[in-house]
């Protein structure tokens, strides 16, 4: 796949301090999602009744109190299906807290990045008295979206008709408007997005219902995202102090589910898939733990005396998930994020971070070393994944079986989105 872009910036911090900012919304996402939408005709509302049967179905075909040695994985409609699609919208995404990017895109004032989430499209921005906030990136007049990519801005400017809104969201200046009635300037700023950072990383969270305090939500993202394992990822080396060093960004032809089963698979495919990647790992140590929303696979390095002169994997890896889409793996002297976004039914995108030891930053042959080995790995992933799509899609594949001895981290992320879905 085609590699979108690389960057070189800065450095960020461990888990400082986390900060929250909060805005309330008027806005409903329920409109997003055609089977939560009002309906008036008899046949709309029979068809959304034979909806929600057919969904209920679908969640209920996984059973997650089965004994794992026992269970069957969730079938193949939950990958395939678009209407479930918009269903885990609704209810894995459009809810709880979000990673979206990191504080070093918005570290001074002006600072902006945009980014998409389903169907929500939404700008992350730094405003003139340096407060972190998070709009829809839609403008208010007929929808244009507002800004694109990323960089600084004094104000953002609709491209359609120049309606001009402050970083703070106010609307600003709205032209060739004279004559209009019942038009309140207050009424049409930009609708705000819950906004959080959680050490280096910059969080959303698009329910709207959420109106607690600051102090109160400060507290619910912390447990809510990493529950128990803020000290635990920190003792396993994830040293956030790191600095970055480059993005990369793929577009797959696969349900968002299938990139994080491959992920959570134990190590299971990686001796036949990965051949460059087993070669530095000792895969008989591989262990698994299990937290609330969290579950983290650690494996031992090969012996130091065996290593090659180059060595990118070190003496243990860890690979931490963090339910729905975000992982962190550190390894050596890296560690990378991925984030994994879904685009529809049977695409996503996947978007890797890479984080470096101060001491080799400016080491640019190791650094472009490292970043081709992974991004081998990446293409023998992705080979997998999309193979795994179109037998999903197949009429002879429904359901399928867990390996019992290392596969307790995918059942785990089976359960969580089953306990969503309900």
């Amino acid at each position: 796949m085609e590699v979108l872009r690389s960057s070189i910036l800065g450095s960020q911090q461990l888990f400082p301090p986390l900060k929250l900012y909060s805005f309330k919304t008027r806005f409903s996402l329920s409109k997003l999602i055609p089977f939560s939408s009002s309906l008036s005709s008899s046949s709309s509302l029979s068809s959304l009744r034979e909806d929600r049967g057919k969904f209920r179905s679908l969640i209920e075909s996984f059973d997650p109190k089965t004994p794992l040695e026992e269970a069957f994985t969730p079938p193949s409609s939950w990958y395939t299906d678009p209407s479930f699609y918009a269903l885990e919208l609704e209810k894995v995404f459009y809810k709880g807290w979000q990673a979206v990017g990191y504080v070093e895109q918005v570290k001074s004032s002006h600072d902006f990045f945009t980014g998409r989430l389903g169907s929500v499209q939404f700008v992350i921005c730094r405003d003139a008295n340096g407060d972190l906030r998070a709009f829809h990136n839609v403008c208010r007049h007929h929808a244009s979206l507002l800004a694109s990519g990323c960089g600084q801005k004094s104000c953002f400017v609709c491209p359609y008709h120049a309606w001009t809104y402050g970083l703070d969201g106010r609307l600003l200046k709205a032209t060739r408007i004279s004559g209009i009635q019942k038009f309140n300037v207050h009424d049409y700023g930009l609708q705000p997005i819950n906004v959080a950072t959680l050490g280096p990383f910059v969080l959303i969270n698009m329910d709207s219902s959420n109106t607690n305090s600051a102090n109160e939500n400060c507290k619910r993202v912390a447990e809510e995202w990493l529950g128990s394992c803020s000290e635990i990822l920190s003792t396993n080396g994830v040293d956030l102090s790191l600095p970055h060093v480059a993005r990369r960004e793929y577009s797959i032809n696969c349900n968002w589910k299938v990139f994080c089963d491959n992920y959570l698979d134990g190590g299971y495919h990686v001796p036949y898939a990965h051949a460059a990647l087993a070669s530095g790992l000792n895969l008989q140590t591989y262990s698994i733990d299990i937290f609330e929303k969290v579950s983290i696979q650690t494996c031992e390095g090969i012996q130091e005396g065996s290593k090659k002169d180059f060595d990118r994997l070190g003496s243990k890896a860890m690979y931490a998930f963090i339910y729905p889409n975000f992982m962190i793996n550190r390894y050596g002297p890296w560690m990378d994020t991925n984030l994994v976004l879904p685009l529809g039914f049977d695409k996503c995108q996947v978007i890797f971070d890479y984080f470096l030891d101060c001491s080799l930053k400016d080491d640019k042959a190791f650094i472009e070393r490292s970043l081709e080995e992974s991004e081998r790995v990446q293409m023998e992933d992705i080979i997998l994944c999309e193979g795994v799509q179109k037998g999903l899609e197949s009429p002879a594949y429904c359901s399928g079986r867990y390996a019992p001895t290392v596969e307790h981290a995918m059942r785990h992320f089976h359960c969580c989105l089953h306990q969503n879905l309900i």
